[in-house]
């Protein structure tokens, strides 16, 4: 039977922790070639490098990446063994990796992983917000349980992955109040010239966008595109455009950026994806996000 040294290990995740074989051995209080020594031998131990050279500083390999994921694991669960036998922990909560495609708007997001905390089993979320391709990658080498995204998984992306639809909604329209109140009684066709500010261009929601203008002949003056759907709203709510999102956050947006409501369309349509390893989901927090994304969150979408 092969056994892992743990002694190897603890040195490879510190150097990586510390940022170097230097600040590492004096975490450690060991000399440098003792250190490199032992990192060497876990090398040998994987049939693997760790490491490569950029200039003169070392960075993580793709496997370096994986085994350090695992060991960051391994010394946090020993940690809270420790706390356990000393009385200082009830239990360990459950660990939730989620990333999240960074066009989604962050109110939709909220929404959406609120459930996660519905169930009895304390859990821990994190979450990483990425461009679709690294979080992808994340997820096939295991960092990542979950990504949510407003697109499924894209064909021969390599990655051995299920697209699971959480919901679509119609989009809402919103703006300042000057601007939304002379806009409102003529919608649709008032937008017609109207300052938008709008998402990036190869976006889900701007396709969706673009498809629906054309369908209206709207043809809206561009002010801005912004990749980050919070800066969206923070340039409406300070009267730079009308900007479209998902109408089920409408009653948040409303609320919490001061802006007006100037009209709605269920024909502009947009979608959510929950994009996991799974065919069939297994965690109870991702069951839960998709039982409630489809009973309460996307119920009238």
């Amino acid at each position: 039977m092969e056994w892992l040294n743990y002694h190897h290990l603890l040195y490879f995740w510190t150097v990586v922790r510390e940022g170097g074989i230097k600040p590492a051995s004096a975490r450690l209080r060991l000399a440098h070639p003792t250190v490199s020594a032992q990192v060497h031998a876990l090398e040998a131990a994987l049939g693997e490098r760790l490491f490569q050279k950029d200039g003169r500083r070392l960075v993580l390999t793709e496997l370096g990446k994986v085994v350090y994921g695992y060991a960051d694991e391994i010394f946090a669960l020993g940690r809270e063994l420790l706390d356990t036998v000393k009385g200082r922990s009830p239990g360990r909560p459950r660990r939730l990796a989620v990333g999240v495609v960074d066009v989604l708007p962050k109110l939709l997001v909220h929404r959406l992983l609120a459930p996660a905390w519905s169930g009895r089993e304390e859990v821990q979320l994190v979450v990483k917000e990425d461009r679709p391709e690294r979080l992808f990658a994340e997820l096939a080498l295991h960092n990542l349980d979950l990504v949510l995204a407003e697109e499924p998984l894209p064909a021969g992306s390599g990655v051995r992955a299920f697209s699971h639809l959480l919901g679509e909604c119609g989009l809402a329209f919103f703006a300042k109040r000057s601007l939304a109140r002379k806009l409102a009684a003529g919608f649709p066709g008032s937008l017609d010239g109207a300052p938008f500010l709008l998402p990036a261009e190869g976006s889900a929601l701007r396709r969706s966008l673009d498809g629906w203008f054309d369908r209206h002949g709207i043809r809206p003056r561009l002010v801005a595109e912004l990749e980050d759907s919070a800066l969206l709203k923070v340039f409406g709510a300070d009267g730079r455009g009308v900007f479209g999102l998902h109408a089920v956050t409408a009653e948040a947006v409303v609320q919490q950026y001061g802006v007006e409501l100037v009209g709605a369309s269920d024909e502009a349509r947009a979608r959510v994806y929950a994009i996991s390893g799974e065919r069939r989901l297994k965690h109870p927090a991702v069951v839960a996000i998709s039982e409630g994304a489809k009973e309460e969150l996307f119920r009238c979408g």
